[in-house]
């Protein structure tokens, strides 16, 4: 399903990292990294439309937290139910963490104010 609401809508990209895995800043940036990776292909491929409103507006990219899996999970459903692009990041465990560890979901890109109805209780990372 595509999500456009017009050239005057901001999107933007949101990440939900989890906390409870005590991941360091660099492995952190780098599971973002992923996310925010496949989100921008996902759309360009999928939903051109949202893909340019979010180029468009600067490429915006919202890092949040969450405490646990089934939290993050929480999110990326409900995400997906209002047909927003939502992937999650499985770790291959070769450094920090358990291999097949879901680290973070990335949302989007969508306008702003649909991601901020789904996730704005939540704080930044």
């Amino acid at each position: 399903m595509a999500l456009f609401f017009g050239p005057s809508d901001e999107y933007k990209v949101v990440v939900i990292v989890r906390t409870d895995l005590d991941m360091g800043k660099g492995k952190i940036a780098a599971q973002v990294g992923h996310a925010s990776v496949e989100c921008a292909l996902a759309a360009e491929k999928r939903d051109r439309k949202a893909f340019d409103a979010w180029m468009a507006s600067g490429q915006k990219k919202v890092v949040l937290k969450v405490s646990s899996r089934d939290e993050m999970i929480r999110y990326m459903a409900e995400a997906r139910s209002k047909g927003i692009f939502a992937c999650k990041i499985t770790d291959a465990g070769r450094t920090q963490i358990e291999p097949g560890s879901d680290t973070c979901v990335g949302l989007g890109p969508a306008p702003t104010s649909e991601l901020d109805r789904i996730t704005g209780s939540l704080k930044m990372l």
